[in-house]
């Protein structure tokens, strides 16, 4: 399991919601520190940044008083500067092993376009990122997390397309196998001419085949054919999944996420949560 967890926090509805509900669970199933983190943003407050660092400073430890209380050992970080750049230099400093970022609403692709901090952290970190998503009870107007985070990493779908990512990505999820009820493999070939798809697709279920092997939990493969992003999502909910595990790429991830990529793409349109493994 994932021991060493970053939660980032701006004191939202949704960030209070998944630190309160979230968070305990993942250290139920195995997690063993805490940091949790408040960076007033330099560039968006008109209030002297000292000031409001002491307020804030003050909300977040009632808030890691709270995780205390539930037997979570905490420690709170509060930083001035630009949140996402703070968090990726804490996270890096601290050597966490997961990133929990909580995301709401179908506007999420608008807030990767502007700049977010939540995309722009996943553009900035080198550690991995799990993206909770939350949605609006239109009948108990109450925010909801659409997932347990109990059962997060139970059946995961493991995005791979044979890059040096790979091994990465095969290697972060080994890091929760112990949770793992079932592992899908999937890689969608999306590339070559129309003469060669029968050997790519040959190709691709005995690479998957290989990294299967890494494995000593149950294992299915998946080879598609298609558009990725659409093949990932529609897989992972056809096979019941409860996590989508895919790599960003560097640094190019910027461009990558305003044209399109398939990370953007899986972490915009998905209701599963998504852990997003660097490359670097």
């Amino acid at each position: 399991m994932f021991e060493k967890i970053l939660f980032p926090t701006d004191f939202s509805e949704v960030s209070i919601h998944g630190l309160r509900e979230c968070i305990p669970q993942l250290f139920e199933l195995g997690a063993k520190k805490l940091y949790l983190v408040h960076v007033v943003d330099i560039t968006a407050t008109d209030i002297e940044a000292i000031e409001l660092m002491k307020i804030d400073e003050e909300e977040l430890n009632k808030l890691a008083e709270e995780m205390r209380k539930k037997g979570i050992d905490v420690e709170p970080i509060v930083k001035i500067g630009i949140p996402s750049l703070e968090i990726a230099e804490i996270a890096q400093e601290k050597n966490v092993d997961l990133i929990v970022v909580p995301s709401k609403g179908e506007n999420i692709l608008r807030q990767m376009l502007l700049g977010s901090t939540a995309s722009n952290l996943v553009r900035a970190t080198k550690k991995p990122v799990l993206v909770v998503k939350y949605e609006w009870d239109e009948e108990e107007e109450k925010i909801k997390c659409l997932s347990n985070c109990t059962e997060i990493f139970r059946r995961p779908l493991v995005a791979l397309d044979f890059s040096e990512c790979s091994e990465k990505v095969v290697n972060a999820v080994k890091k929760f196998e112990e949770l793992i009820e079932e592992v899908t493999l999937i890689h969608v070939v999306d590339y070559g001419k129309p003469e060669e798809l029968e050997k790519n697709i040959e190709n691709a279920k005995t690479k998957l085949e290989e990294f299967a092997k890494v494995f000593e939990v149950p294992v299915k493969t998946e080879v598609l054919t298609g558009i990725a992003s659409h093949s990932i999502l529609g897989t992972a909910i056809a096979k019941n999944c409860s996590l989508i595990v895919v790599g960003k790429k560097g640094r190019s991830v910027l461009k990558d996420l305003l044209l399109g990529s398939t990370a953007e793409r899986v972490v915009r349109d998905s209701k599963l949560p998504v852990l997003l493994v660097p490359c670097e």
